[in-house]
């Protein structure tokens, strides 16, 4: 046996101890990785149980959290047998350095090639973590206003009030404007008369809100009494009265098609006139022609045009 060792020049219980250290890395890097994936169970939960106190919406937090865990998990992971691998490796006598230099090289090749896909996916990890849209809001991007429908780590689909799809890179998103996040809101200018009296017009406007918020269909949609914010400005035919109705997200446009609706009853029931703009025309009348008659200047070489008297 000592013969066999020296030909092989192996030192095979130094060889023994070194597979003994990289096989405890290795059962340690597997511990680690069960008890992240552990640990980040345990945080999914609890954030779920937030997130049903908060009364939020389950599904989308589902998805969110869900997304969001699924990635550290996966990092976590990686990191860990990356390194776990490296070390092990350098237990049993392989020299790393070339290998690190070699994943350097090629990750900075990678980086360069791939770094809009890098900046896509890092914007959407925030933009999922910082809970900025949902599935269902009703969003403008870069002047893009519509619904979204699918959010992913690289891209945000969005669709417009036309039907049409636009797929929006996260990393291109330089604007954002939610107008359903929390709550929203239907703002109204109301134009009446200039010979209307401001504030019994403000009462029939409160007094209608109030009856939408009465209504057992409407009323859940409101979460407060109608806002009439005053006289808003002086328009060429008409004295503008703004509103603001407070809804729960997405139903600011449903609630307002009906304040309008219903508002327009009120006001003709009232008597309270709604102008518009209109246009008056004046034919006017054919100048009459002006008679004239010669007259010969004393010298009588020439005649000069005159009008006649009146």
């Amino acid at each position: 046996m000592n013969g066999m060792d020296d030909l092989l020049g192996l030192d095979w219980q130094r060889l023994a101890f070194s597979l003994g250290r990289a096989l405890v890395i290795l059962a340690a890097a597997w511990a680690a990785a069960r008890l992240a994936r552990a640990a980040l169970r345990r945080t999914e939960a609890y954030l779920m149980a937030e997130k049903a106190r908060n009364q939020s919406v389950p599904d989308e937090d589902t998805r969110r959290v869900q997304t969001l865990v699924k990635l550290l998990r996966q990092v976590i992971v990686v990191v860990i047998w990356v390194m776990a691998v490296l070390m092990a490796l350098d237990q049993v006598g392989v020299n790393v350095a070339p290998i690190l230099a070699g994943a350097g090289v090629v990750g900075l090749a990678v980086g360069f090639g791939a770094q809009n896909l890098v900046r896509d996916v890092i914007s959407g990890f925030f933009l999922i973590l910082e809970n900025q849209v949902r599935v269902g809001d009703v969003v403008t991007i870069n002047g893009t206003e519509g619904h979204i429908e699918k959010i992913t780590l690289r891209t945000l689909i969005l669709r417009d009030v036309q039907g049409v799809v636009h797929v929006f890179p996260n990393g291109t998103i330089t604007t954002l404007s939610n107008m359903t996040t929390g709550w929203s809101a239907y703002v109204a200018d109301v134009g009446v008369a200039y010979k209307e009296d401001t504030d019994r017009v403000s009462d029939v406007i409160r007094a209608v809100a109030a009856e939408m918020r009465a209504d057992p269909v409407l009323g859940p949609s409101m979460i407060e009494d109608a806002e009439v914010l005053g006289v808003d400005r002086f328009g060429d035919s008409a004295v503008v009265i703004k509103v603001r109705l407070k809804t729960v997200p997405l139903k600011q446009w449903e609630v307002g098609r009906e304040f309008n609706r219903r508002l327009k009853k009120a006001f003709d029931r009232e008597g309270i006139e709604m102008p518009f703009p209109h246009v008056s025309l004046y034919a006017g009348e054919a100048t009459r022609p002006v008679p004239i008659h010669l007259v010969r200047t004393p010298d009588g070489r020439s005649d000069s045009a005159v009008p006649n008297p009146p």
